[in-house]
């Protein structure tokens, strides 16, 4: 299942997507992007002397225009004509100069890409055919239906200028519903979306992000527009793009309904059962599925390790993903369960069917669950359709005797542990954060429908961390770090350690350990991955001298917090415009330092003790036998938490990295 990739869709992030593209065929465009002289459309003519609000220094560019008129012909195709134009404001917005038209090999074309460049006191330069290069969309799968047809100026344009394309472009669609994003995160002076429907067709719409649009009518043409939208900044921990700019979905139909079966949604139940008949003809237990299941949990003695044994097997199956009839709706249906076990790989979908194949024949049935990864808010319950989901996983249908934080109730189901078999990190029984409290759409025909996946609780992804370290008189520290990571945080220390190198590894390591402790030496590195329990051990050795500023020669000052949060939270600006996002997690530190000969505590930081609806932050110092116990802990409730809240989101970080900072004073005898 794929997430669409048409540019109306991705708008404002297309620049860096493409990126790695150019990359490869950056020479090619070098030597074919030469523009000829000609004549260009007067909207194009029009928009380049169009006037432009001041913007603040690091806004890159404007849309001047952003446009597509779709027409619905009478053979069932959708024609669009897109036009763009952008005025960049500085240096950093060459990327934009850039026309990019999406299509499908099977069921698609681009009839026409033309591109035009206006620089001030100078003849409009044109970029024809022979300026555009055709690529593969997604360069990571093996065979994809879709391509891209590029023209890329951004070596030519300035300060100043403007860019500027129209595309026109034929698909046969799949489903009568269509998606408009007003922007991204340039501002943009004009955006306009027009269908144009056959006699006796009609168009509604859905706002998402922005109060209601309402379009204007003209027989069966709608036209749903915007004007002078503000630019978007990035904020940290800020809601991905696609949720804060203003967007559209637009559902069309004719007056015979009989004519949109399956191609537009009444509800969730009626896309439930539209997604039921793709999957489960696809269900196949036959012996070679039965003897694979046994043989993957002859040791397995409950529900759980059943579950977790087949888990298991499907997860570290390749990935790999073979896009073929696309716009027959291929993308949308796995393949066969014998087919997949028999080529050992597949993409999403395959592997949640292989494992619902693998669990019924152990008398465990399952369910395909449609969801987006990418952003848990995305999914919107009020349009019922399949074009907001990108990915698969599976709701495995549970009893009493299995507990798990990842169980949610069904209301017709009954309890389902959610599972995505696809990530290589996060085993059963613990769900990738990305998708915790998304909504997904249980593939359960009369039963099935629109639900929110489970949230684990902070505790869950608890990160213990046990320091024992010993201060010397002159303030040299040596010590040793055990640290048992749990649920999605042991998932972040698994893709690191999978990720890089041995000597890269130690070195990530080396860099935590000087960010908290200038000078710090990695002396030794062990680790333990345990990703069946969702946990990973690791400990180290280390040792840093001139920890502790000798003063005096009578005080000794060092910092009880030796190591830093490896997710750094930063809210530096005055004010906000975004909501924050949190994610959940607990810390418990306790460090132990056994104090040098002849020294005593005199002075410890002032304890915390911070308690607030997104989180909780304490401190504690003890001194016991001549030692110093030092404990914290924090704790971060997953939320999403309103601009007008911002002062005190950032008084509260604020005021932990102050603790983190403080120091304790010990003083010669």
């Amino acid at each position: 299942m794929k997430k669409q990739s048409k540019r109306q869709e991705e708008k404002g992030g297309f620049p860096q997507m493409l990126s790695r593209l150019f990359t490869v065929v950056g020479f090619v465009l070098l030597l074919s992007a030469v523009p000829v002289m000609a004549d260009a459309p007067v909207w194009f003519k029009q928009a380049a002397i169009q006037q432009v609000p001041s913007y603040p220094k690091d806004v890159p560019a404007v849309v001047l225009l952003d446009e597509q008129q779709v027409t619905l012909g009478s053979d069932g195709k959708l024609v669009t004509i897109e036009n763009y134009a952008v005025r960049l404001l500085n240096s950093d917005g060459r990327g934009f100069a850039t026309a990019s038209a999406y299509y499908l090999v099977s069921s698609g074309k681009v009839r026409e890409i033309e591109a035009w460049l206006a620089r001030p006191n100078s003849a409009i330069k044109t970029y024809d055919k022979k300026s555009v290069i055709d690529i593969i969309a997604d360069t990571d799968d093996v065979y994809n239906e879709g391509r891209l047809k590029i023209i890329d100026a951004s070596r030519d344009v300035g300060e100043g200028d403007v860019f500027g394309y129209t595309i026109i472009s034929e698909d046969l669609p799949l489903f009568y519903q269509e998606i408009w994003r007003f922007q991204g995160r340039l501002p943009t002076l004009n955006s306009r979306y027009t269908i144009n429907l056959p006699q006796g067709w009609k168009a509604n719409s859905v706002t998402f992000n922005h109060e209601d649009v309402q379009p204007r009518v003209n027989g069966s043409s709608y036209t749903w527009e915007l004007q002078n939208l503000p630019p978007v900044p990035p904020e940290p921990m800020s809601p991905s793009l696609i949720n804060l700019v203003p967007r559209i979905a637009v559902n069309f139909s004719p007056s015979d309904s009989s004519q949109s079966v399956d191609r537009a949604f009444a509800d969730w139940l009626d896309v439930s059962r539209w997604a039921t008949k793709l999957y489960d003809p696809q269900v196949i237990v036959d012996d070679s599925i039965a003897i694979k299941a046994r043989e993957l949990t002859a040791n397995a003695k409950t529900e759980f390790e059943k579950i977790r044994a087949i888990g298991n097997y499907v997860q570290n199956l390749q990935y790999i993903s073979i896009d073929i009839g696309v716009g027959h709706g291929n993308g949308y249906k796995p393949r066969t369960s014998t087919l997949v076990l028999s080529r050992g790989y597949g993409d999403c979908k395959d592997k949640a069917n292989l494992m619902r194949a693998l669990l019924r024949s152990m008398n465990i049935e399952a369910y395909p669950v449609a969801i987006y990864s990418g952003d848990p808010t995305y999914v919107k319950t009020e349009w019922a359709s399949p074009r907001q989901f990108n990915h698969c996983i599976i709701a495995v249908k549970v009893s009493d005797s299995t507990e798990s934080a990842t169980v949610m109730n069904h209301p017709q189901l009954g309890r389902l542990l959610v599972f995505d078999a696809t990530d290589p990190y996060t085993p059963v029984g613990d769900l990738p954060g990305y998708l915790q409290g998304s909504k997904g759409l249980v593939i359960a025909g009369e039963k099935g429908g629109l639900s929110e996946m489970p949230i684990t609780p902070p505790d869950a992804d608890l990160l213990e961390r046990q320091i024992e370290a010993t201060l010397s008189p002159l303030g040299e520290l040596k010590g040793t770090i055990r640290e048992v990571a749990n649920g999605q945080t042991s998932t972040a220390f698994r893709s690191e350690v999978r990720g890089l190198s041995a000597p890269d590894y130690k070195q990530a390591i080396e860099g935590w350990l000087t960010r908290g402790a200038t000078g710090a030496r990695l002396v030794k590195l062990d680790q333990n991955d345990r990703q069946q329990d969702a946990a990973f051990d690791l400990n180290v050795e280390f040792a840093v001298p001139n920890y502790g500023q000798l003063m005096q020669g009578r005080l000794l000052i060092f910092k009880p917090v030796v190591v830093g949060r490896r997710r750094a939270v930063s809210l530096t600006e005055k004010s906000r415009q975004h909501p924050i996002e949190l994610d959940s997690g607990m810390v418990k530190e306790t460090a132990v330092f056994t104090l040098p000969t002849g020294f005593v505590v005199d002075e410890v930081p002032e304890e915390v003790n911070m308690d607030s609806p997104f989180g909780k932050y304490t401190t504690k110092f003890e001194v016991k036998e001549g030692k110093l116990h030092f404990t914290r802990m924090m704790q971060v409730n997953r939320s999403v938490i309103s601009p007008d809240k911002y002062n005190e989101v950032k008084g509260f970080f604020a005021k932990m990295l102050e603790a983190e900072q403080s120091a304790v004073v010990l003083m010669r005898k």
